[in-house]
């Protein structure tokens, strides 16, 4: 288990928005109370290839990002419902890839709902991607979030890096 806030050393935080078009990414350091950008983006997939191969690339861009940065832990964004079947299914692919890649990884992964994401970043639950995205800006200055994608992973990041101490705690306590 990693360091709860204020052991030594930052604490390495990913945070993964699903998608099967784009999954974002969104890399951030706690330590204490501190939090800082490292790194952002997103994997597009090929809308003219099949299903597989579409979550193939993304299992692969992930791969590759828990290569490059080797987070500690992960948060990913749980599954908003969704009217149209076939999108919710396709969501719920690329959602599972999301949490495969971490697993894979050895890395532990925490879910947080949209609007708990939302809710901790902005103070409202039913706050829009630009509000998301401008207090991404204020909380982390040096964010070069320059897709809603990315913006929306360092807020699943910033959420987790505020609720894991509780997380552990409870885990702890089971």
């Amino acid at each position: 288990m990693s360091p709860l806030p204020g052991a030594k050393g930052p604490i390495c935080i990913i945070g993964i928005d699903p998608g099967l078009r784009h999954t974002g990414w969104g890399i951030i350091t706690q330590e204490g109370t501190h939090l800082a950008f490292v790194a952002c983006g997103h994997i597009s997939s090929d809308a003219a290839l099949g299903t597989a191969e579409r979550l193939r690339q993304l299992h692969d861009g992930l791969a590759a990002v828990f290569a490059t940065h080797q987070p500690d832990e992960a948060a990913v964004e749980e599954t908003f419902i969704n009217r149209d079947p076939q999108s919710a299914l396709k969501l719920g692919q690329a959602r599972a890839i999301a949490l495969l890649a971490p697993a894979l990884a050895g890395c532990p992964v925490a879910e947080y709902a949209a609007n708990v994401v939302k809710k901790t970043v902005v103070g409202a639950g039913h706050a829009d991607k630009a509000q998301v995205a401008m207090m991404v800006k204020v909380l982390l200055p040096k964010a070069t979030a320059t897709s809603a994608d990315a913006f929306d992973a360092l807020a699943v990041a910033i959420t987790h890096a505020q609720h894991r101490v509780s997380l552990q705690r409870l885990k702890r306590l089971a």
